[in-house]
């Protein structure tokens, strides 16, 4: 009929809800659409936090590997690395799959299930998707007041992140869903990108950003079905999981686990927005022993579930430790092996995350240049109160080039990998010089010593990251790994000497400490003295430091 009002829509496709950073710096939203058409002149994808920015490239990866159908293997990704990615086809592919992109779909609202609801037909706050760090405390939140209203643009990007990154804890029990008990969905676990460390291949342009991240369906230790479909390629959900059956055999491969549907939603709208939202349980899916389906994140091996479970090898998500900044752990995605590991049983068992692999292969084969600039971007959340709650949203990176990924000339590799250890054996001595200290002035030392690591961390950071992103090929290992000691060296020494300056006349004066071995005298200026003995021992091609007047 001519009056019929338009149905209610907000095509993803063609209506702007995605950010995004220019090359030049500024910031705008783009459909799904303009965003791929232009890859090449953006920076990248800017979310509202940045696991939000983690799962929207997921999703826009799921579109590229799902619009082209691949890449098979390296041969047929080299051609979109060197003529740019098919706009054509990304755009033909978006116009075919239109109607499961709309967020306000009747029928199959996208990642939504249209017709989920409670027994009571309740209506919630969109509180319940909006994750606002930190939770539950109003004088840092940027939403002291929750959340009333949303517009469509950026509900959208929530319902993502809710799939990628929900809580845990007790939900809405939607009606049909078979494991509601008393109204109520009990605890299924975080959704699927939470469980992860999260790592993933940043390039100069958001283009170069998924094309490294692109992985061929050959990549090795990787499975990729024939069948690997996204979410919107699949039968609307309903409120009930997927049969056992059918997930057994999931996920198919990236682009299934991109778009993993694990909670189940629906919006509640009006003309100007969105004002409220149900959100319930999904698609489960375990962690353990997903590491030959998920790339972006490394793996350990988990003695305790290996015994719980009867099994040879369990292998669960490496997620990132909040008190560490990334190059810190620039082992795990360099080598795949991380120091002290075999006493943690770690050690044969750490795998390194298959993006890397993938990119390390493209390296190795010659598609990519030794001197190519990546920074691994690293995203996580840390969880609280039973996973219930985000206390901590983590997101790092450390530049570098390829070259340290290359596998047949790994020796500027294991010297970055060596780098991080003298830096932590460094400040491991500042932070025994801080102990020894207290002991001396006859205070407590944990505080002191855990406060001097943290320093010692903080100072070393800036001219860690500056060292490896000038690592290039050709370069000497010695001579790298010695100019990063000599200053590491430094820096430490007179991190020392403001501690040995600071102390107060009870440490100069000294006081009598009883070991199980020896009893002796413990002053600031003894202190000093093994100080500086134990720093040269930790950093040995330091010797002309070891000249330089005190």
């Amino acid at each position: 009929m001519p009056n019929e009002p338009a149905r209610p829509s907000f095509d993803l496709t063609t209506q702007p809800w995605i950010p995004v950073q220019r090359l030049d710096g500024t910031e705008q939203e783009l459909s799904l659409h303009d965003l791929l058409q232009h890859t090449a002149t953006l920076r990248r994808i800017v979310g509202d936090v940045p696991t939000q920015e983690f799962a929207l490239v997921r999703l826009v990866l799921a579109i590229v590997h799902d619009a082209v159908d691949g890449p098979d293997d390296p041969d047929d990704w080299s051609r979109y690395w060197e003529d740019g990615l098919p706009a054509e086809v990304l755009s033909a592919y978006l116009d075919r799959h239109r109607e499961r992109f709309d967020l306000l779909h009747p029928e199959a609202p996208f990642f939504q299930v249209a017709d989920l609801r409670t027994a009571k037909d309740e209506v919630f706050s969109l509180d319940r998707i909006v994750a606002d760090v930190p939770n539950g405390d109003p004088f840092f939140t940027m939403r002291a007041r929750g959340v009333d209203r949303l517009g469509f643009a950026e509900a959208a990007r929530w319902v993502v992140h809710a799939h990628a990154y929900d809580p845990s804890g007790i939900k809405s029990g939607a009606v049909g869903d078979p494991r509601v008990k008393n109204g109520k969905g009990y605890p299924q676990g975080v959704g699927w990108a939470g469980n992860l460390g999260g790592v993933l291949a940043e390039g100069a342009t958001l283009q170069e950003t998924l094309l490294l991240n692109l992985v061929a369906a050959d990549v090795d230790n990787l499975r990729i079905d024939a069948d690997d479909r996204p979410a919107w390629r699949r039968d609307p959900a309903g409120a009930a999981p997927a049969g056992d059956t059918d997930l057994a055999a999931r996920p198919t491969g990236v682009r299934d686990l991109y778009t993993w549907q694990s909670r189940r939603l629906r919006l509640r709208y009006d003309a100007d927005g969105v004002y409220g939202a149900l959100l319930a349980y999904g698609d489960p899916l375990p962690a353990r022993n997903m590491h030959n389906r998920e790339p972006m994140t490394a793996w350990r091996r988990s003695p305790a579930q290996e015994k719980k479970h009867s099994l040879a090898q369990v292998y669960l998500p490496r997620e990132h430790d909040p008190a560490r900044s990334a190059w810190r752990g620039l082992a795990a995605l360099v080598t795949g092996r991380v120091t002290g590991g075999e006493q943690r049983q770690e050690a044969a068992a750490i795998v390194r995350p298959r993006i890397l692999d993938w990119v390390a292969r493209l390296v190795n084969e010659g598609f990519l240049e030794d001197d190519h600039l990546i920074r691994p971007r690293l995203f996580g959340a840390v969880y609280g109160t039973q996973q219930s709650v985000i206390d901590e949203i983590l997101d790092d990176g450390v530049a570098m080039h390829l070259v340290l990924l290359h596998e047949r000339d790994d020796g500027l590799g294991q010297t970055a990998v060596d780098a991080v250890e003298d830096a932590d054996k460094a400040v491991t001595v500042l932070g025994d010089l801080a102990q020894r200290l207290a002991q001396a002035a006859g205070a407590e030392a944990d505080g002191p010593r855990a406060a001097a690591r943290d320093l010692g961390f903080a100072e070393l950071d800036g001219p860690f990251r500056d060292w490896l992103g000038g690592i290039r090929p050709g370069d000497d290992p010695d001579g790298k790994r010695a100019e990063w000691q000599l200053r590491a060296h430094r820096i430490v020494r007179e991190l020392g000497r403001h501690l040995v300056d600071q102390a107060g006349d009870a440490a100069w004066t000294g006081r009598l400490i009883e070991t199980r071995q020896t009893t002796f005298w413990l002053t600031a200026g003894g202190a000093d003295l093994r100080f500086r003995s134990d720093l040269n021992k930790a950093l040995p091609m330091t010797a002309p430091a070891d000249k330089e007047p005190a």
